[in-house]
């Protein structure tokens, strides 16, 4: 929203807003999406949960941070590009949210008795969710590292959080066959 004040005082035409900031909204639409994951995941972690603990809250606030701190190393990608310093920024943001969630999974999967339903089902898929939640900080850790070691890959290695969970899931899939 700043863009536009912004342009209009430096007597840029309105068009300038977008084709003259591509990448702060680049960033804009990226923060977005991260953050629509992340609360998507969030939702999938306490879709049953009954009660809370003091740590479960503890490590849900962790994850609260994390989430409002991410627009700023998101919009310093935009300002900044390829900085490693920003790289290393927006990394460790995405791996303290993970990490939080982690912790809250690893809570709920040790504690079946936070979570509402107390059946076999709603542990197994707390369980499936710590194991998926495990992948991802694992494939972040990873991303993290070839980021830092190959600039060029920096964003590029954030493609890991597709594919291990994914792999995960189609092994458990021919397991279960």
């Amino acid at each position: 929203m700043d863009l536009v004040p912004e342009a209009a005082s430096a007597h840029e035409g309105a068009s300038e807003v977008i084709t003259g900031h591509l990448d702060q909204i680049w960033s804009f639409l990226l923060s977005f999406a991260v953050i629509a994951n992340i609360w998507r995941e969030h939702h999938r972690t306490f879709s049953s949960v009954a009660t809370f603990t003091r740590s479960l809250m503890v490590w849900n606030m962790g994850w609260l941070l994390s989430v409002v701190v991410l627009p700023l190393p998101t919009e310093m990608l935009g300002a900044f590009g390829r900085d490693r310093f920003v790289g290393a920024f927006y990394y460790s943001t995405l791996l303290t949210s993970m990490v939080c969630r982690f912790a809250m999974l690893r809570i709920l999967k040790t504690t079946p008795a936070l979570l509402e339903e107390d059946g076999q089902a709603a542990r197994r898929r707390t369980e499936d969710l710590y194991t998926e939640s495990c992948l991802n900080v694992l494939a972040l850790v990873i991303a993290f590292a070839i980021a830092l070691a190959v600039p060029v890959l920096q964003y590029y290695s954030l493609l890991l959080l597709a594919v291990l969970p994914r792999l995960a899931r189609l092994r458990g899939r021919r397991t279960a066959r």
